[in-house]
């Protein structure tokens, strides 16, 4: 390991912070940074939890039964979950706001669905096109709900801060490029954008495809950390914590979905203390945040604006001035 990198872990381990709570800390900040590129262009998605299923299963598979390496299995996961992207969000990304995200929400459980159910398919077609199989179990691929077990352990901190440094430099490049702007366009006003001369279908369908990318890199690691890949971990569950990692840290900037995703896996287990109380107050540090800090952790605008309350308070409010009375002729 690391010399660095061991150095931070002799200190955090006190508080509970080991490696494997570093790792899922560096995963969740990619899925926060593939939450910020939909929401950099204004679109409410909630399919990375999808697209992180996708990822996870194809780099096991690849490592378990073609003895891929770990980072070869990862491009392989970005390229097929972008792929798949492409007439997923043709049609989609044409809805907007509330109606995206459940349309997106659909696309999640669709994935689940897939993985959950497509070996019982396999079987079914083989019974039915070549004949009786006698040994179904030769078919399967996804393991249904059982899952794809025996993945080797890959992932690595190294790894993980190596893939996220590229990551954020792709996505600072990103934003200063011409197709950044665009994003940022699209973002503030569609309608403005498109008479601009921008292909807002285009810009959205990038910015879906980027996310749809990372979000796949990230299953990737997933997987090969908790050596296990099973339908249920993609659920709705998991499409809302990617939202909240974007949500605590805030949007404004991109290192606050990096933020967002490590502070909220680094909670509970700081917590401990607390023991069932863990969840509760979890929840009211982001309760506090929605309310108190709309922007994210990292705006600094809203720290600008807290700090402007608190001194109003302590100094006391100043009284207001009454107007002159008014003088009778």
């Amino acid at each position: 390991m690391d010399p660095i990198i061991e150095a931070i872990l002799e200190l955090t381990r006190p508080i509970g912070i080991t490696e494997p709570v570093l790792q899922f800390m560096l995963i969740n900040a990619i899925l926060g940074l593939s939450m910020y590129v939909v929401l950099y262009t204004g679109m409410f998605s909630l399919a990375n939890a999808g697209f992180m299923a996708i990822g996870a299963y194809c780099a096991a598979l690849l490592t378990k039964d073609l003895d891929w390496s770990l980072w070869a299995a990862v491009i392989a996961s970005m390229g097929v979950s972008g792929v798949i992207a492409i007439p997923v969000g043709l049609p989609v990304l044409r809805l907007r706001d509330i109606y995206l995200a459940i349309a997106t929400i659909g696309f999640g459980e669709v994935v689940r669905v897939f993985f959950l159910n497509i070996d019982e398919g396999i079987v079914w077609f083989r019974n039915t096109f070549e004949g009786l199989d006698l040994n179904p179990r030769r078919y399967q691929v996804f393991g249904g709900g059982r899952g794809v077990r025996g993945i080797s352990q890959l992932t690595d901190v190294e790894s993980l801060v190596i893939f996220l440094v590229i990551a954020a430099f792709f996505i600072v490049r990103l934003q200063r490029s011409r197709l950044g702007r665009a994003m940022a366009a699209v973002r503030e006003d569609e309608s403005a954008a498109a008479n601009m001369g921008i292909n807002v279908v285009y810009v959205k369908n990038m910015a879906f495809i980027i996310s749809a990318m990372l979000a796949g890199a990230a299953g990737a690691f997933y997987a090969h950390r908790v050596l296990l890949v099973q339908p249920e971990m993609f659920g709705f569950d998991q499409a809302v914590d990617i939202l909240a990692f974007a949500v605590l840290g805030g949007t404004s900037v991109w290192p606050g979905p990096i933020v967002g995703g490590m502070i909220l896996t680094a909670l509970p287990e700081v917590l401990r203390f607390l023991n069932e109380y863990r969840g509760v107050f979890n929840g009211a540090v982001l309760l506090i945040v929605i309310v108190y800090f709309p922007g994210g952790v990292i705006n600094p605008s809203g720290w600008a604006a807290v700090y402007r309350s608190l001194r109003d308070r302590l100094r006391g409010s100043p009284k207001p001035v009454e107007a002159p009375a008014e003088r009778g002729d």
